[in-house]
C-alpha cells in the first residue's frame, strides 16, 4: 500500500490502530502473525566455504570439464586460459558475496535496541524487535527509527537518511499526504528503518517490519 499517499487518518484506521497505539493485547496478536522486527538472518559461512561455493554454478562446472577435455587432447595454451578464466570468476564472486556479508551485518548494527511507543495511551519502551505494523512511536532527537512509519505529528522534525538515500544533510519531514509516484527519497511524511532523528520530534504510526521495510529491501 502507498502509506505515503494517504492522509493520516486513513492510515490509522487501516493499520486497525488509534492515536493512543495499539493495546497490549492486539500487539501480542500480531507479532505472533508477522514475526519479529528484524532482519532475515542467514547462517554464517566461512570464507573457505564461501569460496569453494564460488565453483557449484552450472557455467563454471562446464568450463572445469573444458580445462580437462583441453588438457586431454593436449591443448594446455586453452587449458590455461580457461583455467585463468575461472579463478577469476571465482575471486570475483568471493569478494562480491564476502562484502554482501559484511554490509549485512552493518546494516543489522544500524538498528536501535529499544523505541518509545505508546501501548493503550500509555507510554513504554520496548525492544525493537517487538515493533509491529499499527504501533505508535514516540520521537525525538538521537532516536533511531525502528520500522518504516507513517508520521502523525512532526515539530521541527528532521531526519539523517545517509543510510538509505544517500542525502548527505538532514531531511525535514511533516504529515501531508503526497502523490502516490513519489519516490522514496522524496517521502517527507515516511520515518524509515535505519535513519535518525537529528533535531524535533514526532510521532508515527508503523505500516511496515523487517525484511517489509525499505531497509529490508536493500538487505534482501
Amino acid at each position: 500500500m502507498k502509506w505515503h499517499n494517504l492522509d493520516v487518518e486513513d492510515v490509522i484506521t487501516s493499520l486497525g490502530s488509534s492515536h493512543q497505539g495499539l493495546s497490549s493485547e492486539e500487539a501480542k496478536k500480531r507479532l505472533a502473525q508477522y514475526g519479529v522486527n528484524e532482519l532475515k538472518k542467514e547462517e554464517r559461512v566461512s570464507p573457505f566455504a564461501l569460496f569453494v561455493g564460488q565453483f557449484r554454478d552450472t557455467l563454471i562446472i562446464i568450463l572445469l570439464i573444458a580445462i580437462v577435455l583441453s588438457a586431454v587432447i593436449e591443448e594446455l595454451t586453452n587449458a590455461v586460459i580457461i583455467a585463468v578464466i575461472v579463478l577469476f570468476c571465482g575471486i570475483l564472486g568471493f569478494v562480491q558475496e564476502y562484502r554482501a556479508e559484511r554490509a549485512m551485518e552493518a546494516l543489522k548494527k544500524m538498528l536501535s535496541p529499544t523505541i518509545t511507543v505508546l501501548r493503550g495511551g500509555k507510554e513504554e519502551e520496548i525492544p525493537s524487535k517487538e515493533i509491529v505494523p499499527g504501533d505508535m512511536l514516540l520521537l525525538e532527537a538521537g532516536d533511531k527509527i525502528p520500522a518504516d512509519s507513517r508520521l502523525v505529528e512532526a515539530h521541527s522534525l528532521k531526519c539523517d537518511e545517509a543510510s538509505l538515500t544517500g542525502e548527505s544533510v538532514p531531511v525535514g519531514k511533516d504529515i501531508k499526504s503526497l502523490p502516490e509516484d513519489t519516490p522514496v527519497d522524496d517521502r517527507t511524511n515516511i520515518a524509515f528503518t535505519g535513519t535518525t532523528v537529528t533535531s524535533g520530534r514526532g510521532k508515527a504510526v508503523v505500516v511496515s517490519t523487517g525484511m517489509s521495510t525499505e531497509f529490508g529491501k536493500i538487505a534482501e
